[in-house]
């Protein structure tokens, strides 16, 4: 028999991460902001995943666009970047993306990106945004390459 404790915690319990996903190691104050992020390998690339929390969505309750805009450009820009080698440096010159349906609270959402080309001054990509088998959004972005830091 559950108590209202054990329903209560429930509640706060997050779902589990899907079998496969890591948490991304390599992070900024931005990405921490919007995750945690995960990533898994696969054949065609990582795939980029967050799971969807009150903090993603807006008024409708909804994960705003903005976030799903965010994390297309991470999963495509680190994508992109670790798709040479040695990584490539890059910042994002243009990003562009159409949605085409809606997440919520507690859903996984998965970033499965396409790297087309790193070439001398100029890197393309683009990637689909799922729900479990639902494309909810894509996206392409061009990104240029740029001199090695400074140390």
């Amino acid at each position: 028999m559950s108590t209202s404790t054990d329903s209560v915690e429930a509640l706060h319990t997050p779902d589990p991460v899907p079998p496969g996903f890591e948490r991304v190691n390599r992070s900024s104050a931005f990405s921490e902001l919007l995750g945690p992020l995960y990533q898994k390998p696969d054949t065609a690339g990582p795939v980029f995943a967050i799971r969807a929390q009150a903090k993603h969505c807006n008024a409708r309750g909804q994960v705003h666009g903005g976030v799903l805009c965010s994390l297309a450009d991470i999963a495509m820009g680190y994508s992109t970047a670790l798709s040479t080698s040695p990584p490539t440096p890059i910042v994002t010159a243009n990003l562009s993306i159409d949605y085409a349906g809606k997440s919520v609270q507690g859903d996984w959402i998965e970033v499965r990106t396409d790297v087309h080309k790193v070439g001398r001054t100029l890197a393309y990509a683009n990637c689909f945004i799922h729900v479990g088998e639902l494309r909810i959004a894509r996206s392409s972005a061009v990104f240029s390459i740029t001199p090695a830091e400074r140390t």
